[in-house]
């Protein structure tokens, strides 16, 4: 029976549900990319805030920068394994709501960093950012497997490879989304020399850029429990 339906599946024709399955799963690589890319910029802006010299270079230590780029990626790694293994254990799709779930609050998590101090502040980011990471690691495997169990044996390559794409605009958007909001409240701010003024701004700043990153996994997060198991 199982290799009737596999069968009937490989040769099935391209209908909709098939374009419906790339924008559900090239959701989540979309918001993968944004999160993972939109830290170095907001590295800058944690320098200017909490990271001055007094020659106004707001550099922040290579020693801090790396374990905060590298929190999210450690978490992807484990988020891989552990997520790959529930998907085949207890099922895609429920595994595939929790992975997002987890991204969701973690972004969320990531603009509402506790505490005002320097070390509270990154301490608190690069957990939650790890924390993301799991959820990210989660919506890789699990991404790729359902679209390739969904697709046709004829358009497999061609779907996954669309999911995928989607990891571009991704990156795309979390550069310019960051330049918007940097832009904005650019334009709204009184031009002065009030420091404490600007960098409160700029505190407002990277935490909303990061919680942004959670809205378009939150919209699809319907989408991918409403979809059939795979078989």
């Amino acid at each position: 029976m199982a290799l009737k339906v596999l069968s009937a599946l490989d040769s099935a024709k391209t209908q909709y549900y098939h374009f419906k399955a790339i924008i559900i799963a090239g959701m989540g690589l979309f918001t993968d990319a944004y999160d993972l890319f939109c830290i170095p910029p907001i590295m800058k802006l944690l320098g200017r805030i909490y990271y001055s010299d007094g020659a106004d270079r707001f550099q922040i230590p290579n020693a801090v920068v790396s374990p905060m780029l590298a929190l999210a990626l450690l978490g992807t790694v484990i988020g891989q394994l552990v997520f790959g293994r529930l998907g085949d254990l207890i099922g895609r799709r429920r595994v595939y709501g929790l992975a997002l779930m987890l991204m969701v609050l973690s972004s969320l998590a990531c603009g509402f960093s506790i505490c005002t101090t320097k070390q509270c502040v990154l301490g608190s980011l690069g957990f939650f950012r790890f924390l993301l990471g799991v959820g990210i690691g989660g919506d890789y495997p699990l991404s790729a497997t359902i679209m390739s169990e969904f697709a046709n044996k004829m358009t497999r390559g061609a779907f996954i490879a669309a999911v995928f794409s989607m990891q571009g605009f991704g990156i795309l958007a979390s550069s310019t989304v960051t330049m918007a909001v940097c832009k904005i409240f650019e334009a709204t701010t009184t031009r002065d020399n009030d420091v404490n003024k600007r960098q409160h701004q700029a505190d407002i700043a990277w935490r909303l850029i990061l919680m942004l990153g959670s809205i378009p996994a939150a919209f699809t997060y319907y989408w991918r429990m409403t979809m059939p198991e795979s078989a």
